[in-house]
Parts: C-alpha cells; structure tokens; sequence
C-alpha cells in the first residue's frame, strides 16, 4: 500500500521594497550599535566628561573676564555659552563616528556586513543614527549639568525643543562627515585625528566662546557664515539667552532657516559623497 502524503507549499517571503528595506536594515545595524556601546560603557561615560568639563571651565573661568551685551556678569556669560557648549558637544561626536566606522572597517566587520542581502547604505545610517542617540543622551546630561551652573531658558519649553531639535540636526549632519573621513583612512587613531583637526576651527572660529563684534572684520565674516554659528544663534534666539548680535549677515539676520538650509545641505551632500565611498571602499 502506498501513503501519498501533502506538504504544505510555503509562500515566499514578500520581498520588501528598496525604501522599506534600507530603513529596516539600517535599523538593524542601528540596534547592532546601540547594544555594543550598553556593552562598553565607557564609550558613554568618557563621552559625558568632556562636555562637562568644558561647562565647568569655560563657566568659572572665563566667566567674569568676558563682555556680552555690554555685561561682564559672570550669569550672562554662562547663558551665552551653553548654546556653544551644546553645539559644539554635538559636532565633536563626528571624531567618535569616523573612529567607530574606521575601526569596523580594520576590523574586516564591513566585509561581513557586505555578504547579507541588505542595503548598502544601511550600514552608514544605522551606525549614525546611533551616534545621534548617544548624542542626544549627552545633550540631556548637558542639559542638566547647565541647569545646576545657572543656564536658564527664557522663552518657554517648546522652542528649547525646537533648539534642541537644531542641534541634533546640525550633529546628525556632521556625522556623516565623520563617516567620510572614517571610509577614507586606515586605522580608527586616524580618523580621529582627522576629525578633529577640521573640527577645532569650525567652533572656534565662530560665535560659541566669544562674541563676534570683537573680532577682525574678516574673521568675523567667516564666523558669521559659519554653519555652525547659525545653529549657535538660532539656539540662544530659541533659549532667549544673550549674545542674539544684530549683523547684517543673513546666516545672523535668519539663524534659524540658515541653520535648517546648512545642516541638511551638509547632509545631503556628505551623505551622498560617503555612501559612494563606502561602495568603491568595499568593491
């Protein structure tokens, strides 16, 4: 006697499209991220100290030796420079973001990555969308932290939102410069020496420690137009703390718009220009 016996004919997993698939996948590898740094917490935890240094110095040192709307109170000296402090926490990660993605890189861990059926430029969004997290942890322990120094907000909790929402776009933005300089050198040691180098000029020259009109004209011109300076402006206008210059340059004049129109140009174009090295990388 011969038992014929059915199987059941599985469907085919649905196949997700390209835009469906690139987010899932980059995250996955945003989740793969996130987990490693609750594994090495130290990653966190160094990454908090600098910041908070950087509040406590520049606040009890240099707080009653500058001049900011015609006051050397060392109160307002300290509410016009948390936006500084704020933005300049955010673009610092970019070191850490070009040192991680170099090191998975070194690691052959790209390699991996390449061989699964997922979107190639998963593995760059997932890495610095979890960066911007830990940003944004960084930016509420700031926050804190400048809370107990004196910082205060004057006009109210939803434009601290959208200021915070500027910085982290702003952060977001230069990550991926971090990962363009990550996929173009060949040890994590240095990319971070290269993501610094670019950094300390873009925050310096600009109107986060100092007010710009004591500066040389043509100094002053470039901190105007700085990218960076637009968020720092739009931030204290948004937080209605000190040092909102009134110039005639437009990043000045719209700190807010300038800030949203650099940050995603930056964006757009490092995103694009990162992704394309990942693929020639990786070929």
């Amino acid at each position: 006697m011969i038992t014929v016996t059915e199987t059941a004919v599985r469907p085919a997993p649905q196949q997700r499209g390209g835009v469906a698939q690139s987010v899932g996948d980059s995250l996955v590898v945003a989740k793969r991220n996130l987990i490693r740094m609750t594994r090495i917490p130290e990653m966190v935890i160094f990454g908090l100290i600098q910041p908070v240094m950087f509040v406590v110095l520049f606040s009890y040192v240099f707080g009653g030796s500058m001049v900011v709307d015609g006051s050397t109170s060392p109160q307002e000296y300290r509410e016009f420079l948390m936006a500084g402090i704020f933005a300049q926490t955010v673009t610092f990660a970019t070191a850490g973001a070009g040192a991680g993605i170099a090191d998975d890189m070194h690691k052959g861990l790209i390699d991996r990555f390449r061989s699964l059926p997922m979107a190639r430029g998963a593995v760059l969004t997932g890495r610095t969308l979890a960066d911007l997290v830990q940003t944004a942890l960084t930016l509420v322990v700031l926050a804190v932290v400048a809370l107990l120094v004196g910082w205060r907000i004057h006009e109210g909790v939803p434009k601290a939102i959208a200021a915070f929402g500027l910085l982290l776009l702003l952060g977001y933005a230069f990550s991926w410069i971090g990962a363009l300089i990550g996929l173009s050198v060949r040890t994590p040691e240095a990319a971070t020496s290269g993501g610094l180098i670019w950094l300390f000029p873009v925050t310096f020259i600009s109107n986060a420690f100092v007010p710009t009109e004591g500066m040389t004209p043509w100094i002053r011109h470039i901190a105007e137009w700085n990218p960076f300076s637009a968020t720092v402006q739009a931030c204290r206008e948004l937080f209605g703390n000190p040092g909102v210059v009134d110039s005639p340059a437009w990043p000045m004049r719209h700190p807010v718009w300038a800030s949203i129109l650099f940050s995603l140009v930056i964006l757009i174009v490092f995103r694009t220009l990162a992704v394309r090295k990942y693929r020639s990388a990786t070929a």
